[in-house]
Protein backbone atom coordinates (compact mmCIF):
# COMPACT_ATOMS: atom_id res chain seq x y z
CA UNK A 1 0.00 0.00 0.00
CA UNK A 2 1.33 3.14 -1.29
CA UNK A 3 -0.17 6.70 0.52
CA UNK A 4 0.18 9.95 -1.00
CA UNK A 5 -0.61 13.34 0.20
CA UNK A 6 -3.76 13.55 2.45
CA UNK A 7 -3.88 17.27 2.22
CA UNK A 8 -6.71 18.27 -0.31
CA UNK A 9 -6.40 21.28 -2.84
CA UNK A 10 -4.58 24.50 -2.20
CA UNK A 11 -7.94 27.46 -2.76
CA UNK A 12 -5.97 30.35 -1.48
CA UNK A 13 -8.09 29.92 1.68
CA UNK A 14 -6.55 30.49 5.08
CA UNK A 15 -7.27 26.97 6.67
CA UNK A 16 -7.48 27.02 10.34
CA UNK A 17 -5.31 25.48 12.98
CA UNK A 18 -7.35 22.48 13.79
CA UNK A 19 -7.38 21.38 9.51
CA UNK A 20 -6.50 17.92 10.09
CA UNK A 21 -8.80 17.00 13.09
CA UNK A 22 -11.62 18.55 10.24
CA UNK A 23 -10.18 15.79 8.48
CA UNK A 24 -10.74 13.06 10.83
CA UNK A 25 -14.08 14.05 10.92
CA UNK A 26 -14.48 11.84 7.18
CA UNK A 27 -14.99 8.33 6.62
CA UNK A 28 -12.14 5.88 6.61
CA UNK A 29 -12.34 3.74 3.63
CA UNK A 30 -10.60 0.27 2.95
CA UNK A 31 -10.39 -1.65 -0.56
CA UNK A 32 -9.57 -5.08 -0.53
CA UNK A 33 -7.25 -5.90 -3.33
CA UNK A 34 -7.79 -9.56 -2.84
CA UNK A 35 -7.29 -12.56 -5.29
CA UNK A 36 -10.33 -14.71 -5.74
CA UNK A 37 -10.31 -18.46 -5.53
CA UNK A 38 -12.50 -19.41 -8.40
CA UNK A 39 -16.46 -20.38 -7.67
CA UNK A 40 -15.94 -20.92 -3.84
CA UNK A 41 -17.50 -18.67 -1.63
CA UNK A 42 -15.76 -20.19 1.74
CA UNK A 43 -12.16 -20.08 0.35
CA UNK A 44 -13.07 -16.25 -0.60
CA UNK A 45 -14.55 -15.53 2.88
CA UNK A 46 -11.81 -16.41 4.61
CA UNK A 47 -9.36 -14.40 2.56
CA UNK A 48 -11.79 -11.53 3.31
CA UNK A 49 -11.63 -12.03 6.83
CA UNK A 50 -7.96 -11.96 7.48
CA UNK A 51 -7.48 -8.92 5.02
CA UNK A 52 -10.17 -7.65 6.97
CA UNK A 53 -8.55 -7.93 10.24
CA UNK A 54 -5.74 -5.89 8.46
CA UNK A 55 -7.78 -3.24 7.31
CA UNK A 56 -9.18 -2.45 10.42
CA UNK A 57 -6.12 -2.34 12.17
CA UNK A 58 -4.60 0.13 9.40
CA UNK A 59 -7.86 2.21 9.72
CA UNK A 60 -7.63 2.39 13.46
CA UNK A 61 -3.88 3.97 13.21
CA UNK A 62 -5.36 6.54 10.81
CA UNK A 63 -8.08 7.75 12.93
CA UNK A 64 -9.90 6.81 15.90
CA UNK A 65 -12.72 9.25 14.67
CA UNK A 66 -15.87 8.77 12.18
CA UNK A 67 -17.41 5.84 10.74
CA UNK A 68 -15.45 2.81 8.59
CA UNK A 69 -16.23 1.59 5.43
CA UNK A 70 -14.62 -1.63 3.76
CA UNK A 71 -14.67 -1.98 -0.02
CA UNK A 72 -14.76 -5.66 -1.48
CA UNK A 73 -14.35 -6.03 -5.42
CA UNK A 74 -17.40 -7.41 -8.05
CA UNK A 75 -18.13 -10.62 -7.50
CA UNK A 76 -15.55 -11.33 -4.57
CA UNK A 77 -16.94 -14.65 -3.32
CA UNK A 78 -16.69 -16.80 -7.14
CA UNK A 79 -15.11 -14.85 -9.32
CA UNK A 80 -16.54 -13.46 -12.88
CA UNK A 81 -18.00 -16.09 -14.04
CA UNK A 82 -20.34 -16.84 -16.76
CA UNK A 83 -21.93 -19.87 -14.82
CA UNK A 84 -24.57 -17.14 -13.72
CA UNK A 85 -26.78 -19.26 -12.26
CA UNK A 86 -24.37 -21.61 -10.37
CA UNK A 87 -22.73 -18.09 -8.60
CA UNK A 88 -25.96 -16.90 -7.92
CA UNK A 89 -27.35 -19.42 -5.89
CA UNK A 90 -24.34 -17.91 -3.28
CA UNK A 91 -26.54 -14.67 -3.34
CA UNK A 92 -27.88 -15.36 0.23
CA UNK A 93 -25.04 -17.18 1.70
CA UNK A 94 -22.73 -13.61 0.29
CA UNK A 95 -24.59 -11.26 1.66
CA UNK A 96 -25.52 -12.98 5.45
CA UNK A 97 -21.37 -13.04 5.07
CA UNK A 98 -21.20 -9.27 4.40
CA UNK A 99 -23.44 -8.68 7.40
CA UNK A 100 -21.95 -10.88 9.36
CA UNK A 101 -18.43 -8.79 8.74
CA UNK A 102 -19.76 -6.15 8.90
CA UNK A 103 -21.41 -6.67 12.68
CA UNK A 104 -17.93 -8.67 13.90
CA UNK A 105 -15.31 -5.66 13.00
CA UNK A 106 -18.26 -2.87 13.29
CA UNK A 107 -17.91 -1.07 10.09
CA UNK A 108 -20.10 -0.88 6.85
CA UNK A 109 -19.00 -3.25 4.08
CA UNK A 110 -19.76 -3.10 0.77
CA UNK A 111 -19.02 -6.02 -1.39
CA UNK A 112 -20.20 -7.63 -5.14
CA UNK A 113 -22.14 -11.25 -5.73
CA UNK A 114 -23.92 -12.41 -8.43
CA UNK A 115 -27.79 -13.13 -7.50
CA UNK A 116 -30.58 -14.22 -8.72
CA UNK A 117 -33.24 -11.99 -11.50
CA UNK A 118 -35.39 -12.20 -14.16
CA UNK A 119 -34.60 -12.63 -16.79
CA UNK A 120 -31.41 -13.67 -15.86
CA UNK A 121 -29.52 -13.32 -12.69
CA UNK A 122 -27.55 -9.73 -11.97
CA UNK A 123 -24.52 -8.33 -11.59
CA UNK A 124 -24.93 -6.64 -8.35
CA UNK A 125 -23.65 -5.22 -4.46
CA UNK A 126 -24.97 -4.32 -1.61
CA UNK A 127 -23.97 -1.99 1.46
CA UNK A 128 -24.48 -2.92 4.95
CA UNK A 129 -24.14 -1.59 8.04
CA UNK A 130 -23.22 -2.34 11.26
CA UNK A 131 -26.51 -3.28 12.67
CA UNK A 132 -27.08 -5.45 9.57
CA UNK A 133 -29.44 -2.94 7.65
CA UNK A 134 -28.81 -2.82 3.74
CA UNK A 135 -28.09 0.61 3.05
CA UNK A 136 -27.43 0.13 -0.43
CA UNK A 137 -28.38 -2.36 -3.22
CA UNK A 138 -27.34 -1.63 -6.93
CA UNK A 139 -27.07 -4.09 -9.95
CA UNK A 140 -24.32 -3.21 -12.38
CA UNK A 141 -25.58 -1.43 -15.55
CA UNK A 142 -23.84 -2.21 -18.59
CA UNK A 143 -22.93 -6.15 -19.04
CA UNK A 144 -19.83 -6.61 -20.25
CA UNK A 145 -20.58 -7.35 -23.74
CA UNK A 146 -16.89 -8.29 -24.95
CA UNK A 147 -16.88 -11.36 -22.15
CA UNK A 148 -20.47 -12.28 -23.45
CA UNK A 149 -21.93 -11.00 -19.58
CA UNK A 150 -25.12 -9.77 -21.68
CA UNK A 151 -25.82 -13.56 -22.53
CA UNK A 152 -25.93 -14.65 -19.26
CA UNK A 153 -26.58 -11.70 -17.13
CA UNK A 154 -29.10 -9.17 -17.27
CA UNK A 155 -28.33 -5.25 -16.43
CA UNK A 156 -29.74 -3.08 -13.85
CA UNK A 157 -31.74 -0.02 -14.50
CA UNK A 158 -31.37 2.07 -11.82
CA UNK A 159 -28.39 4.20 -9.88
CA UNK A 160 -28.11 3.83 -5.73
CA UNK A 161 -26.67 6.23 -3.49
CA UNK A 162 -26.23 5.96 0.83
CA UNK A 163 -24.89 8.26 3.53
CA UNK A 164 -22.51 6.97 6.06
CA UNK A 165 -20.66 9.28 8.53
CA UNK A 166 -22.25 12.23 6.24
CA UNK A 167 -20.36 10.73 3.38
CA UNK A 168 -22.98 10.30 0.50
CA UNK A 169 -21.77 7.24 -1.26
CA UNK A 170 -23.23 6.10 -4.77
CA UNK A 171 -21.72 2.55 -6.38
CA UNK A 172 -21.05 0.99 -9.38
CA UNK A 173 -19.57 -1.83 -10.64
CA UNK A 174 -16.53 -2.42 -13.11
CA UNK A 175 -17.87 -2.16 -17.01
CA UNK A 176 -19.78 0.87 -15.78
CA UNK A 177 -16.64 2.38 -15.76
CA UNK A 178 -16.52 3.09 -18.95
CA UNK A 179 -19.41 5.79 -19.51
CA UNK A 180 -19.67 8.82 -17.82
CA UNK A 181 -23.69 9.21 -17.94
CA UNK A 182 -24.76 7.13 -14.80
CA UNK A 183 -22.04 8.69 -12.66
CA UNK A 184 -23.50 12.02 -13.74
CA UNK A 185 -27.05 12.35 -12.47
CA UNK A 186 -26.24 11.41 -8.84
CA UNK A 187 -22.84 13.35 -9.31
CA UNK A 188 -24.79 16.32 -6.77
CA UNK A 189 -25.26 14.00 -4.33
CA UNK A 190 -22.24 11.93 -4.41
CA UNK A 191 -19.03 12.58 -2.19
CA UNK A 192 -17.45 9.27 -2.79
CA UNK A 193 -17.95 7.05 -5.89
CA UNK A 194 -17.15 3.40 -4.84
CA UNK A 195 -16.42 1.54 -8.19
CA UNK A 196 -15.66 -2.12 -7.32
CA UNK A 197 -13.99 -4.66 -10.46
CA UNK A 198 -12.76 -7.61 -12.03
CA UNK A 199 -10.47 -5.45 -14.82
CA UNK A 200 -7.90 -7.70 -16.53
CA UNK A 201 -4.45 -6.25 -16.57
CA UNK A 202 -4.90 -5.82 -20.42
CA UNK A 203 -6.59 -2.92 -19.74
CA UNK A 204 -5.08 -1.73 -17.01
CA UNK A 205 -4.30 1.55 -18.49
CA UNK A 206 -7.98 2.39 -19.05
CA UNK A 207 -8.70 1.48 -15.55
CA UNK A 208 -6.69 4.03 -13.97
CA UNK A 209 -7.53 6.90 -16.36
CA UNK A 210 -11.00 6.12 -16.26
CA UNK A 211 -11.22 6.43 -12.07
CA UNK A 212 -8.90 9.75 -12.51
CA UNK A 213 -11.51 11.39 -15.36
CA UNK A 214 -14.33 10.12 -13.03
CA UNK A 215 -13.01 11.82 -10.32
CA UNK A 216 -12.19 14.90 -12.30
CA UNK A 217 -15.56 15.09 -14.25
CA UNK A 218 -17.63 14.79 -11.12
CA UNK A 219 -15.03 16.40 -8.47
CA UNK A 220 -15.47 13.54 -6.07
CA UNK A 221 -13.81 11.10 -4.66
CA UNK A 222 -13.47 7.99 -6.52
CA UNK A 223 -12.24 4.86 -4.70
CA UNK A 224 -11.58 1.82 -7.20
CA UNK A 225 -11.45 -1.85 -5.84
CA UNK A 226 -10.00 -4.00 -7.92
CA UNK A 227 -8.95 -7.79 -7.64
CA UNK A 228 -5.47 -9.36 -8.16
CA UNK A 229 -4.71 -12.98 -9.89
CA UNK A 230 -5.76 -15.12 -12.07
CA UNK A 231 -9.77 -15.03 -12.80
CA UNK A 232 -11.20 -17.17 -15.75
CA UNK A 233 -7.69 -17.01 -17.45
CA UNK A 234 -7.05 -13.53 -17.38
CA UNK A 235 -4.59 -12.02 -14.89
CA UNK A 236 -5.26 -9.32 -12.74
CA UNK A 237 -3.34 -6.26 -11.65
CA UNK A 238 -5.81 -4.76 -9.32
CA UNK A 239 -4.34 -0.93 -9.28
CA UNK A 240 -6.74 0.00 -6.71
CA UNK A 241 -6.48 3.63 -5.72
CA UNK A 242 -8.38 6.25 -4.17
CA UNK A 243 -8.72 9.07 -6.22
CA UNK A 244 -9.50 12.72 -4.65
CA UNK A 245 -11.74 15.64 -6.21
CA UNK A 246 -8.95 16.69 -8.04
CA UNK A 247 -8.13 13.06 -10.07
CA UNK A 248 -4.61 13.07 -7.49
CA UNK A 249 -4.28 9.47 -5.99
CA UNK A 250 -4.52 9.66 -2.62
CA UNK A 251 -3.39 5.96 -1.98
CA UNK A 252 -3.10 2.95 -4.27
CA UNK A 253 -2.49 -0.68 -3.60
CA UNK A 254 0.66 -2.51 -5.09
CA UNK A 255 -0.06 -4.23 -8.31
CA UNK A 256 -0.31 -7.88 -8.60
CA UNK A 257 -0.42 -8.29 -4.77
CA UNK A 258 -2.94 -8.70 -2.14
CA UNK A 259 -3.10 -5.17 -0.74
CA UNK A 260 -5.13 -2.67 0.53
CA UNK A 261 -5.96 1.17 0.08
CA UNK A 262 -6.57 2.74 3.33
CA UNK A 263 -7.44 6.58 3.45
CA UNK A 264 -9.94 9.16 3.94
CA UNK A 265 -12.98 10.70 2.26
CA UNK A 266 -14.06 14.00 3.86
CA UNK A 267 -17.22 15.79 2.31
CA UNK A 268 -16.28 19.39 3.30
CA UNK A 269 -13.11 18.77 0.54
CA UNK A 270 -15.69 17.61 -2.20
CA UNK A 271 -17.96 20.77 -0.74
CA UNK A 272 -14.89 23.25 -1.29
CA UNK A 273 -13.57 21.34 -4.56
CA UNK A 274 -17.31 22.32 -6.04
CA UNK A 275 -17.79 25.69 -4.68
CA UNK A 276 -14.52 26.98 -6.16
CA UNK A 277 -14.50 24.96 -9.14
CA UNK A 278 -18.08 25.31 -10.81
CA UNK A 279 -17.61 22.66 -13.38
CA UNK A 280 -20.58 20.51 -11.89
CA UNK A 281 -23.01 24.09 -12.21
CA UNK A 282 -21.68 24.74 -15.88
CA UNK A 283 -23.07 21.54 -17.41
CA UNK A 284 -26.20 21.79 -19.69
CA UNK A 285 -27.89 18.52 -19.13
CA UNK A 286 -30.84 19.72 -21.24
CA UNK A 287 -28.74 20.66 -23.86
CA UNK A 288 -26.66 17.36 -24.43
CA UNK A 289 -29.90 15.56 -24.64
CA UNK A 290 -31.28 17.64 -27.31
CA UNK A 291 -27.88 17.60 -29.37
CA UNK A 292 -28.18 13.70 -29.30
CA UNK A 293 -32.06 13.57 -30.62
CA UNK A 294 -30.64 15.91 -32.89
CA UNK A 295 -27.69 13.63 -34.30
CA UNK A 296 -30.17 10.78 -34.24
CA UNK A 297 -32.57 12.48 -36.33
CA UNK A 298 -30.24 13.45 -39.62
Amino acid sequence: MTKKDSQGPDFGESQPQDADLELEAGLAVAGLQMDITWEDPEANFSRVRRMAAEALEGMRQDSEAGQRLIVLPEMFATGFSMEAHRVAAHAQLTRDFLMSLAAEFSVHVLGGYAEPWKPRPANACSLFSPQGEELLHYRKLHPFSLAKEHEHFTGGETLATATVGGVRISALICYDLRFPEPFWPVARRTDLYCLIANWPDKRREAWTTLLRARAIENQAFVLGVNRVGLGGGEPHSGDSALMDPMGAVRAEAVPYEEDLVLGRVDPKEVEKTRRHLSFLRDRRPGLYGRLERAEEEK
